[in-house]
Formats: C-alpha cells, structure tokens, sequence
C-alpha cells in the first residue's frame, strides 16, 4: 500500500504541465537520434545532459524517462539500427519493409517497446529490491556459462548452417579481442596504432556489418529488385487482429527474456534480444509456413519487447542498487552524481520526492511514445519510397556522421569502411550476421569472466560448473545442440525425400 501512495505522489508531481512538456521534449529527442546510425538512446541521453544543467532535479530526471526506450525506426527501415539492442529487430523488420510492410513493422516494434518497458517499468515499481538480489547470483563462472550458452545458441539456432553459423561467430570473436587485455595489460592485434588500443566499439562494428554492408550488397547486386513500400499499404499502420494474435506471444515472451537481464551486467539488452530472435525463429519452425526469413512479424515483437524490458530492470538495478547494466544506465548514474546524488539502497528514503516522480514519468514516457511513434509510423516508411540511388549515399553519410559523432576520430571511419567491405562479403558468401555480432558483444565479458573465475579459484576449472545456475546453463546448451543435430538430420531427410518426389514426377 505504501508503495502505491509513494506512486500516486510520483504521479501528482509528473503531471504538473510543466513536467508534462518535459516527458513530451525527451520523447521527441529520443524519437529523433533514434532514426541516426549508431546514436541510439544512451546517445540520446547523453546529449540531454549539458541541457539539464540548469534544471531542478527531477525536471531532467522526468525529461530523462521520456528519452530512455526505443531505437529501432531505422532498423527496421533501411537495415540500419540507431542502436546496439535494434540489431536482433533489424533482421527480421527489414524484411517486413521490403515486403511492402514497413508501418505494420513499426507499428509491432512500438507496441513491443511498450509492452516490455510496461510491464518491467511495474516490476520495478513493486520489486525493486528483489530485482536487485538476483543480480548478485550471478559471479564470473555464471557470467561465461551465459556467454558460452548466447554463443552456441546464436551459431546453432540463428543460422541456417551451423558450419558457417560457427564462422561468423569466430570472425566476431576476433573483432573482439582488438586492443588492449583488460587483465594482462598487453596489446592485441593492434598493429601498434594508437588509435586500436581501445578496441573496436559496437557502433562501429553495427553500423559496418548491417548499414554499410548493406549499402555495399545492394550497389553490387544490381539485379535485385528494388526495395519499395507499396503505396497502397503505406496508409495503414495498425495491425490487424491476426497480426496481434501472431505477434502478442512473442511480445510477452521477449519480456520474460528482458526482465531479468535489466540487473545482470552481462553487456545490455543485446544477449535478451537475439535470445529472443532465436526463441521465435527455433517456434517459426514447428510451423506449417515458417515466415522467418520473409520478414516474420514475431522476429520483430520478441526482440523489441525484450529490449525495452531489460532497459526497464536496469533503471530498477540503477536504482535499487547503484548498479548501471547499461550505456543508457550508465549515462543515468553520471547525470545522478551531477546533481549530487547516489543511487543506491538509501535512494527511496532520501530521495523519494525525486526518485517516485521520475518512475511514474517512465510510465507517462511509455504511453506517449506509442502515441508518438504509432501515427508517425506511415511518415517513416515512405523513406523506403526514395529512389535506391538517393536513399543508399545517405545512408552512408549518416553512417558515416554516427560513427564520427561517437568518437571524433577520423581512424573510426577507416574502421567502419573496413568493416562494411567484410559485411558486404559474408551477405554475399550467405553467412549469418548474427553470430558475428554476439560474438563482438559478449567476448570480451566471456573472456573476462573465464579469466577471472580462474584466478580467483586458483586455476581450479571446476569453478566454472561449481553452482546450479552455470550447470543449468550448460545443460540447455547440450539441449539446443542436440536439438540442432536431430533438426538438420530431419531437414536432410526431408530434402532427400522431397528429391526423389521430384525425380519421380520428372520420370513420369
């Protein structure tokens, strides 16, 4: 009961007109550096923060929750994420778009995002301190136990070949290990450029693979269709009620993912998302027509529901425990200390005249970026209406201006042309994209983690199968490559079956 009245309090602050203005200004901006390559919401908050300087507390904080979820418009429009938790949305919304069904993509990944930020947004309301507990479960031997498990799940489930599910995975893997060792100290792979020393960041990586690579695909394959929005289905961007009907369990089962993974650090939302792209890719295929790959509507909901989940557990993590599991949290917890502040377990009794107001704003943010993003849903998709030869050198631009306005270093544009040539031969060559991007996201805390689960036991490997949580994980990794085998045994029955059929037929 207290913790409602400490809500309905929250609530009479946040709806003051003045606070209202602000949730309205942090939707609009987070909206906004959405659409940009590699300037997702962290970069979105990050650019609130020398404006808020001269703001109350609680006004930033309130226009801090309008601009925290979402970044997936350009994902879904051009193959292009303006963040690192869009790539799993990207790969299945970009279809839709192709397909003619870009508002009905938007539209899915706007109610996801809605659905998953709601219902962790509650979570946190309600179980802050118990959210907070579970993170602390987990130690270095469960952090690489997660890792290994995302890595073979990504290799044996996201891709249709294993071999080469494995190849893309190594190629992500060894982008990760550029720069210098977190533990050691020594260089790796660098060449000797200072500019390598501190690795390869993910917006590089995500904006060569995905964006440029796909600018690169689409200049090389000039017999391909070109991409267009069918003007007669740009009008609607609703869903029917059977596209809510495919798409709601995937919705609620992409916040299972998101919600526990809020406080664990293990990287962001990246791991829930493809985790959940592989959940409903793996159910896509006990169907009698399997849409994933032609542009599935559950490829887009799983993910973003997941992703807006876990942003919404990691505020209750930051929050409750002091503890930012990702960019965008990480930027909070900087904008806190700015105002003198410290999130922690004290935060709710020394600051719940700022902290009650700013979650009922998270609330007020959800609701007005559906509102938001719904109706501008068929203005987004006619960029898809620009002709190829337009549309594809700004998106390079825009490439190119995300990733310089990341770092300022013009090395980083060098990196980012590099990477887009090695997108552009693994679409040819038809490797998953996938693998290489979980590769590049959770090597480096698998390589941590097993490092340091070492040390601290002496060089004793038992400790990485020491505790019920990395044993469970490695059981379902047995589980899911089993599944993979007996799946490609029956697939090449199936197509040996279907072989003779036809050469039967031909004979005929």
């Amino acid at each position: 009961m207290e913790t409602l009245n400490n809500l309905m309090m929250g609530f009479g602050d946040a709806f003051s007109p003045m606070n209202l203005v602000y949730v309205l200004i942090g939707a609009l901006l987070g909206t906004a550096v959405g659409v940009l390559p590699g300037m997702g919401s962290s970069m979105a908050v990050a650019l609130l923060l020398p404006i808020t300087f001269t703001l109350d507390p609680t006004a930033a904080f309130i226009m801090f929750a309008g601009v925290y979820f979402g970044d997936s418009t350009m994902a879904i429009l051009v193959n292009t994420p303006g963040g690192s938790t869009a790539i799993a949305t990207a790969f299945e919304g970009h279809k839709m778009a192709l397909g003619g069904r870009a508002p009905q993509a938007l539209a899915t990944a706007a109610i996801g995002a809605f659905t998953g930020g709601l219902i962790a947004t509650t979570l946190v309301v309600f179980f802050a301190p118990k959210l907070a507990e579970f993170a602390i479960l987990f130690g270095p031997a469960e952090y690489f136990a997660l890792a290994a498990f995302a890595f073979l799940a990504s290799a044996a489930v996201v891709s249709d070949s294993l071999l080469r599910g494995l190849i893309s995975l190594v190629v992500g893997l060894l982008v990760a290990t550029v720069g210098i060792d977190e533990i050691s100290g020594a260089q790796r792979f660098t060449g000797g450029v200072p500019e390598m020393f501190d690795g390869i960041g993910i917006i590089i990586v995500t904006v060569g693979i995905l964006a440029l690579g796909e600018v690169f695909y689409v200049i090389y394959e000039q017999t391909k269709p070109v991409p267009k929005v069918r003007e007669g289905k740009i009008e609607r961007a609703r869903l029917s009620w059977a596209e809510f009907k495919d798409a709601l369990p995937a919705w609620l089962r992409g916040a299972s993912f998101g919600v526990p993974f809020g406080v664990i650090p293990v990287g962001g939302a990246e791991v829930p998302t493809f985790m959940a792209y592989a959940t409903e890719r793996k159910l896509d295929e006990r169907r009698k027509d399997p849409q994933f790959g032609k542009g599935a509507i559950r490829g887009v909901a799983g993910p973003e529901a997941a992703g807006n989940a876990t942003a919404g557990t990691a505020m209750g993590a930051l929050l409750a425990m002091g503890l930012p599991t990702s960019a965008t949290a990480a930027i909070m917890l900087a904008a806190f200390q700015q105002y003198g502040i410290q999130p922690g377990p004290l935060l709710f009794e020394r600051n719940a005249d700022l902290v009650w107001p700013m979650l009922a704003s998270l609330f007020i943010g959800l609701f007005v970026l559906l509102i938001l993003n719904l109706p501008l849903a068929p203005m987004w998709a006619k960029l898809l209406l620009i002709p190829r030869y337009y549309l594809y050198p700004g998106i390079a631009v825009f490439c190119a201006l995300g990733v310089y306005a990341t770092s300022a270093a013009i090395a980083d544009l060098w990196l980012v042309l590099v990477i887009g040539l090695v997108g552009f031969v693994m679409r040819h060559f038809d490797f998953p994209l996938a693998p290489i991007m979980i590769g590049v996201i959770l090597g480096p805390l698998a390589e941590s983690s097993f490092r340091n689960a070492l040390l601290s036991s002496g060089g004793d490997y038992s400790i990485l199968v020491g505790s019920p949580i990395a044993i469970g994980m490695y059981t379902l990794m047995g589980l899911v490559l089993v599944a993979a085998f007996v799946r490609r045994f029956q697939n090449k029955r199936a197509d040996a079956k279907r072989e003779k059929e036809e050469e039967a037929l031909a004979e005929v």
